[in-house]
């Protein structure tokens, strides 16, 4: 196997002094191959070794924003993870068929890197032409709203639930195709959304804000619309998740192995319809989900790792013929059962086909290699999977043309165009859930104006909010307080007493298990509410906060701390947008009793 290996010192001095890089989407060079989708699969299949497709089936993450130039901490991280200390070097090494982009791992920079960095990892991948060696997917976690991986100047939409309070499929539909363009204008094919997830459990710690809402059809009209924007308008690979579905569960799958009650009825009514709606609409990719399912199957295995719902029920009932990626085989939920080396193999013999993220990709690589060897697996099931691979990535466009234009994706990403385009989708999805005292809007005149509560370094919606009210003659303080101590909580209320209002947000305040177990935030509206001034609650994350605030009597829900998001708020209060948003999930008093506080669909306005 090893002398089946190209090294990385070899690949770059062999890429350097004879060989034309590959060509660039869109030049003369990058004419169809010949045989069409079938020929060029076909051909690529039969000439690769069996370590060149074991390696098409994984994908994983790399360090360094650089292929083969990465910093000297980034060298030794992928050291110590591949054996290996640049980015080109884990491509080449084991054939990678997709590489996977985190901020993290440090791929994430800026327009004219990220692109820069594709090329690099598409050369490595191609190396010096010959046959077998195939250009690579590569993806990233661009949800939107909570969930996005491209800094900005890149195009920030509001997330799913967001989207679900606007109600639009034509604007979900804008938002994944200008999400898919720039990420395709970077190099980036696969963007791991839409989430088809159904969120009915109010206390989902993983999904939350990520999914459409709580609404079977609602999610389903969403996720084919974002099918659609992203395949049929951008050209990028959309990718349904999570299946079966993980919008009913109080676990997260990144610690723990959930479990989904559903009977099969509940199942086809409530989880089901977005699955099928993105199978409808031509959905390429679907990522599975850690969950055990027992109406599914009652074998106690996730669904990652199940025969019975990946091919009895993903293709056999539902008809799906597209690529099923494997969610982070890192996630605990998949580990716990069975061992690192048996999860890829048992996640293929399932009917998997790209595995993503094993937390030991050398072991995982092995073990599949060993299964085929042993004939657990065999080179056929391999080549099933590999094939589906590969005419994904014929339509993708790189049999023909794997490098991108640095320069056109610079101009791509963040294009006027596209940031316009994110206020007209965001501005529908303000939800104003309680305006009980009149409040809003604002009426005219110079306030002074405490803004506090949750804050994020990346996108600093306090201060955005703050700044919102100082262009508006207001005088304002910024305090930010995430998870406060009781000094901190003690000093804002006398703050709040000495202004005219007081604008706190708040980021699932509703949880505290994991998120603000200490009741934090709580205890801060309270206070808050305590020194006698009025108070506007906006939750920027979860809606469900209201029911753990009692005497709260405005509260408005963004879903989302993006910039558009946070001027769409300010504008909101001072009358010069009317919120349109309408709660896309029920609000249950915090007693368990199930009484709706606030029903789906509820909004008002003024």
């Amino acid at each position: 196997m090893k002398a089946q290996l190209v090294t990385a010192t070899a690949l770059v001095a062999t890429l350097s002094t004879t060989l034309a890089p590959p060509p660039v989407q869109g030049s003369p060079a990058a004419e169809r191959p010949p045989g069409g989708e079938h020929g060029w699969v076909t051909s690529t299949l039969r000439h690769m070794s069996l370590p060149q497709k074991v390696g098409q089936l994984f994908a994983t993450y790399v360090y360094g924003g650089d292929a083969t130039e990465p910093t000297a901490a980034d060298r030794a991280a992928n050291r110590a993870a591949f054996g290996v200390e640049t980015p080109a070097e884990v491509v080449d090494q084991f054939h990678l068929g997709g590489v996977c982009y985190f901020s993290w791992s440090h791929n994430l920079d800026s327009p004219r890197q990220i692109a820069a960095l594709s090329n690099g990892l598409q050369r490595a991948a191609v190396g010096d032409g010959t046959k077998g060696r195939v250009p690579l997917l590569i993806s990233t976690d661009q949800e939107q709203g909570v969930v996005l991986r491209m800094p900005a100047p890149a195009a920030q939409f509001p997330g799913s639930m967001a989207l679900g309070a606007g109600r639009s499929p034509r604007a979900a539909r804008e938002a994944a195709e200008i999400t898919g363009r720039e990420l395709r204008a970077v190099g980036i094919h696969q963007p791991y959304a839409p989430i088809a997830d159904v969120n009915v459990d109010p206390g989902n710690p993983v999904i939350g804000v990520r999914s459409f809402g709580a609404d079977p059809t609602l999610v389903a009209d969403l996720t084919a619309a974002q099918v659609a924007g992203f395949q049929d308008g951008a050209g990028a690979t959309a990718v349904a998740k999570h299946f079966p579905g993980h919008g009913d569960t109080a676990t997260d799958s990144h610690t723990d192995l959930p479990v989904i009650d559903h009977t099969r009825q509940e199942w086809d009514r409530i989880d089901a319809p977005p699955f099928r709606r993105a199978i409808d609409a031509g959905v390429e990719s679907i990522m599975t989900a850690h969950i055990v399912v027992p109406a599914l199957d009652p074998s106690g295995d996730p669904a990652t790792l199940s025969p019975t719902i990946l091919t009895g029920v993903l293709r056999g009932e539902l008809g799906f013929r597209g690529v099923v990626v494997t969610d982070a085989l890192n996630m605990a939920a998949v580990r716990r059962k069975y061992g690192d080396d048996r999860v890829p193999v048992l996640a293929l013999k399932a009917g998997a086909d790209q595995l993503l993220m094993p937390p030991d990709l050398r072991l995982a690589r092995d073990a599949v290699l060993r299964a085929v060897a042993t004939g657990e697996l065999t080179e056929r099931r391999v080549d099933e999977s590999v094939r589906r691979i590969l005419a994904l990535k014929y339509r993708q466009g790189l049999a023909r043309s794997p490098l991108v234009d640095v320069e056109q994706a610079v101009r791509t990403v963040g294009a006027p165009a596209h940031l316009a385009a994110v206020a007209r989708v965001t501005d529908p999805t303000l939800t104003a859930v309680r305006n009980d005292a009149g409040l809003l809007p604002l009426p005219p005149g110079r306030r002074s104006v405490l803004v506090t509560g949750w804050n994020s370094a990346a996108f600093a919606p306090v201060e955005t909010v703050a700044g919102g009210f100082t262009a508006r003659d207001a005088r304002v303080t910024a305090r930010p307080a995430t998870l406060p101590s009781d000094k901190v909580i003690a000093e804002t209320a006398a703050l709040a007493a000495e202004h005219d209002l007081t604008v706190v947000l708040t980021n699932k305040a509703w949880d505290t298990a994991v998120t603000d177990p200490r009741g934090t935030q709580q205890r801060l509206v309270a206070a808050l509410l305590g020194a006698g001034r009025p108070v506007v609650v906006v939750a920027v994350r979860d809606p469900y906060d209201i029911a753990y605030l009692p005497g709260v009597s405005t509260y408005l829900a963004t879903y989302s701390y993006t910039r558009a998001a946070m001027d769409a708020l300010v504008r909101a209060l001072h009358g010069e947008l009317s919120p349109r948003g309408r709660l896309p999930v029920t609000i249950a008093t915090a007693d368990g009793s199930g009484t709706v506080l606030h029903p789906y669909g509820h909004g008002t306005s003024w």
